[in-house]
């Protein structure tokens, strides 16, 4: 379970460290790994305060050194990041870019989950050998209809295709999970795990949220 925070009003200030705590703690009740990922103004804040694993939400695709501005893998790894998500669909990159990304973070070390939007997308994206692939169709991000209901096909497709260009490769998806069922779908269509974001962040009980996600695994 991956629990992108984005920047919504709810984790600004104390709000990203106690959901970040909040998804510690349902972690060692389930046993179910749980990563965060909080926005770059609070990545350091939130890694140094929980064990479980912290992800930064991107990283710019440029070594360490005269950088200005820019967020580099070495920065986010040094913040206490150990990953860091890639081409979400809200910070697009170019393939160009998301190859030499992933080429850096390989070298920090920092894990990589590349985000992308098609069955083929994933299957291109694998070829830089990240650590994680997720399937989010950008039209149902932030909806009420989840990917295992609207193209379950997109799944098990996407999940095949990486698993011919890398067996290596892990396969999650998101957009729209909002539900166990969606959850348990997505595991049995093939995924390894789900990323969600508004789901539990901007609910009113983000821990009953969360447990509810995870009921069925």
């Amino acid at each position: 379970m991956v629990v992108n925070f984005k920047s919504y009003s709810e984790i600004h200030g104390h709000g990203a460290l106690e959901l970040a705590k909040i998804c510690e703690q349902v972690s060692e009740e389930t046993g179910i790994r749980v990563a965060v990922c909080p926005p770059t103004a609070e990545l350091a804040y939130v890694a140094r305060s929980v064990k479980i694993p912290v992800f930064a939400q991107s990283v710019d695709p440029y070594p360490e050194g005269a950088r200005t501005g820019w967020n580099t893998p070495s920065l986010a790894r040094t913040a206490g990041a150990i990953g860091t998500l890639v081409n979400h669909a809200e910070h697009r990159l170019s393939d160009g870019e998301i190859g030499k990304t992933v080429g850096i973070c390989r070298t920090i070390p920092l894990e990589t989950m590349v985000c992308a939007d098609t069955p083929r997308a994933a299957a291109g994206v694998a070829t830089f050998d990240p650590t994680y692939v997720a399937l989010e169709p950008p039209e149902l991000i932030g909806g009420d209809i989840s990917v295992t209901k609207a193209n379950p096909r997109s799944i098990t497709e996407s999940v095949e295709m990486v698993r011919n260009v890398s067996s290596k490769v892990g396969v999650l998806c998101g957009a729209g999970i909002k539900t166990g069922l969606d959850v348990a779908n997505a595991i049995e269509l093939g995924a390894m795990g789900v990323l969600v974001a508004s789901g539990v962040v901007r609910a009113v009980d983000p821990k009953g949220a969360l447990l509810d996600l995870l009921k069925h695994l």
